[in-house]
């Protein structure tokens, strides 16, 4: 199903060019959402986790290169190809790793069935920037993690840049959203949470925090970490619903850290023993 792209205004390639995240998405219509994942690493740790190809962007020279372990995965999915300059013109960037991929989004499971058997949980808090959320899905996956919930306003995981900043961890983590709206969070959310078994840790600044290294925290059987969106990090509320607030010492005047850092120091150090 080799197509070679010559009418950049094809319907079929609208989902490489035109469509918005919110038009990928297709809220209305979830089970007919795409996303659309980048580089042959990225595409096939997405492919082991099962998720679904509808087509395929690539420069010529891929085809029979980096790409052909995928495509033989792929049946007769449709492979649309050009020169390096057509497809810049199309999406509107240099297609640096070659290959992008339009994929199903894949079915997210209830919140308390993916809570059900974890230890440790990471509960995003409103984060808006994708590299920011690409980058906490690499520290959950690596520091052992079990699963990520994100509230309703939070930055979609399968946005393109957050899934090439994960490295494809977003498909090897176990996410789901807690709540569809605004008003499910902070509550009903932690009660949800508490009701799962789960103690909760807000992560911010305070004086009256315990500080990540208190044992306390390592030894809690169940315990979701609760990070908050950039700058103003989380709400009060959400704090005053939480068990424990948690604070990381600051050395030499600095304030905060960015939440992608905080969260992988928050991982390492609350990692179920």
């Amino acid at each position: 199903m080799i197509i070679e792209v010559n009418d950049l205004s094809r319907p079929e390639l609208a989902v490489f060019a035109h469509l918005t995240e919110a038009q990928l998405r297709n809220r209305l219509e979830p089970d007919k959402g795409i996303f659309i994942a980048e580089s042959p690493k990225v595409i096939s740790t997405a492919l082991d986790a099962g998720c679904k190809p509808v087509s395929f962007l690539m420069e010529r020279k891929h085809i029979d290169g980096q790409a052909k372990p995928l495509l033989a995965r792929c049946g007769d999915v449709p492979v649309y190809t050009a020169d390096r300059e057509i497809l810049a013109q199309l999406t509107g960037f240099t297609l640096t790793r070659g290959i992008l991929c339009a994929m199903r989004r894949p079915q997210q499971p209830p919140v308390e069935a993916l809570c059900a058997d974890a230890r440790r949980i990471a509960v995003l808090e409103g984060i808006v920037d994708a590299t920011n959320i690409g980058a906490i899905f690499r520290s959950a996956a690596a520091l052992c993690i079990d699963a990520v919930l994100l509230t309703p306003t939070c930055c979609d995981p399968l946005n393109r840049r957050a899934v090439r900043v994960s490295m494809g961890t977003v498909f090897q983590i176990p996410w789901t959203r807690i709540g569809e709206s605004a008003a499910d969070w902070p509550q009903p959310g932690i009660s949800r949470l508490q009701a799962a078994g789960f103690q909760t840790a807000a992560m911010a600044l305070s004086n009256n925090s315990v500080c990540i290294d208190d044992p306390i925290l390592s030894n809690i059987p169940k315990l979701a970490i609760v990070l908050g969106t950039e700058g103003d990090g989380l709400s009060h509320q959400t704090i005053a619903a939480c068990d424990y607030t948690v604070r990381i010492p600051m050395a030499h005047g600095v304030d905060s850290l960015n939440v992608a850092a905080a969260s992988a120091v928050a991982f390492w150090q609350l990692r179920a023993k």
